[in-house]
């Protein structure tokens, strides 16, 4: 996938909205775990100043407004790790990195090794456990930064994030995989983008990984609360897997039942996930389809896509409007966390 994995890292110039828009910074750590750097940003409520940006801006897509290098409101704010989908990028996400932080919130964020639009591996991005990891790494960055530390409340740490990320963000909170039933499911789950059979075709084999790794617990005892938009990976789980998994968990499902993506279906005709999670809050959000997540497509983007044999990302069922979509989501996850 191209421009269907998300938008790509652009900082194009324009002119200051009236409402102001998050602060950004962007950055590069080490990632000892993968052995080599990983990049990302931090979004934060701004003082002004900064340079207006359209952040993740391409052909397909339009960006996400921002003010690179403002000054930072006082705080102390909430901290949200949030995690971006497979084969995708913080771009894809700015519109609801950036909007948390305008609801008063320090995100951070970053473009996963090995799982990102131009970083893309396959294999290895379906490891899951190595995403935990990005963001703990991430978080400690974040901690040892002054600047960034004197403007964080550290005892409001959550997790959010879509797609993958939505699982990476329920790991986060204490939800345990299980390569075993997963790959049961797939012996007998119809062809469905994204799904099993698919992934296959795309090169994944799941035979090839660690049940030990796969289905160790990867809880951060510091994270209070998890919004999981559409998450991945959540076939053949039952109730033991969520044992340790927080008390505050929101999950957001993307279209009716008749536009589920079926890889992310948490629904009883899906992975029935959201059943077995008696605690959590389920919010369905429909006209909508899983790629509605994306951002807002371009007049020419689907003609771009189409060009390029993408996938049809800038397809929406009847209805759908992607930018009232997406203010929907970012109000229901703030007021979920209490920004």
């Amino acid at each position: 996938m191209k421009y269907a994995l998300t938008a790509m890292f652009v900082l194009l110039a324009v002119q200051t909205a009236a409402a102001e828009p998050a602060g950004f910074r962007s950055f590069a750590i080490p990632a000892e775990h993968h052995g080599r750097e990983m990049t990302g940003a931090v979004w934060y409520p701004s003082a002004g100043g900064g340079e207006a940006v359209s952040f993740g801006e391409n052909g397909v897509f339009h960006g996400t407004r921002v003010l690179d290098g403002a000054r930072m409101a006082e705080g102390p704010f909430p901290v949200i790790l949030a995690s971006h989908g497979l084969g995708g990028h913080i771009g894809a996400l700015g519109w609801l990195t950036a909007g948390l932080a305008e609801a008063g919130a320090l995100v951070i964020s970053v473009n996963h090794p090995n799982s990102t639009r131009e970083d893309f591996d396959l294999q290895e991005g379906l490891k899951h456990w190595t995403r935990t990891e990005d963001l703990r790494a991430a978080l400690a960055w974040l901690a040892a930064e002054p600047e960034l530390a004197a403007i964080a409340d550290l005892s409001r740490i959550y997790a959010v994030g879509f797609s993958a990320g939505g699982w990476t963000a329920l790991s986060l909170g204490g939800l345990r995989a299980d390569l075993e039933g997963y790959a049961a499911h797939c012996k007998t789950a119809p062809p469905s983008p994204w799904q099993c059979a698919d992934l296959t075709k795309r090169g994944a084999d799941l035979t090839a990984y660690s049940p030990t790794e796969w289905n160790a617990g990867r809880k951060d005892g510091r994270v209070r609360a998890v919004a999981a938009i559409d998450p991945a990976l959540t076939y053949g789980l039952g109730k033991d897997h969520a044992r340790e998994l927080v008390d505050k968990v929101l999950l957001i499902g993307l279209g009716s039942i008749e536009t589920r993506l079926a890889a992310t279906d948490f629904s009883d005709t899906g992975s029935g996930l959201a059943a077995r999670l008696l605690h959590a809050e389920i919010e369905i959000m429909a006209p909508a389809a899983h790629f509605s997540a994306l951002p807002p497509c371009k007049p020419r983007g689907p003609a771009i896509l189409a060009a390029e044999g993408d996938d049809p990302v800038c397809d929406d069922p009847p209805g759908t409007d992607r930018a009232a979509l997406h203010k929907r989501i970012v109000a229901r996850i703030a007021a979920f966390l209490g920004l």
